[in-house]
């Protein structure tokens, strides 16, 4: 996603979304709040990197999803193998709710684990 190839680990949590139902507003706050920086990719996601700006890593995104209505986070975690990962959490009990698709980093997919947690996986194009 917004990290360079080799910092990325198969199968280890990499990335944290934040549903929110005002981009603008959330990165408002945001960096009002904790000094965060964004990088944009449309209305509906921006990038989120720390205090000290796109110069660091993206450690996740605010996504817009205009029905939140608690909020909170999406993991995401790595795969050096998209489709395998795919048949691995299907194998397992997972249930795929969405995808695999592709987006500007490449593919992922979301599934709901035996409790009903919804995570994603990606992988790079």
């Amino acid at each position: 996603m917004g990290r360079m190839a080799d910092a990325h680990h198969h199968h280890a949590i990499d990335y944290v979304e934040l549903a929110v139902t005002d981009v603008e507003e959330a990165k408002r706050f945001y960096a009002e709040a904790f000094g965060w920086q964004f990088t944009d990719y449309g209305p509906e996601y921006a990038g989120i990197h720390g205090p000290g700006g796109e110069s660091g890593p993206e450690a996740g995104g605010l996504r817009l999803d205009a029905e939140v209505t608690t909020g909170g986070p999406l993991v995401l975690v790595y795969s050096d193998d998209l489709d395998g990962t795919l048949s691995a959490v299907t194998a397992a009990g997972g249930l795929v709710v969405d995808g695999p698709y592709d987006f500007p980093g490449g593919r992922r997919f979301h599934f709901r684990d035996p409790s009903g947690n919804q995570l994603g996986v990606w992988s790079p194009a």
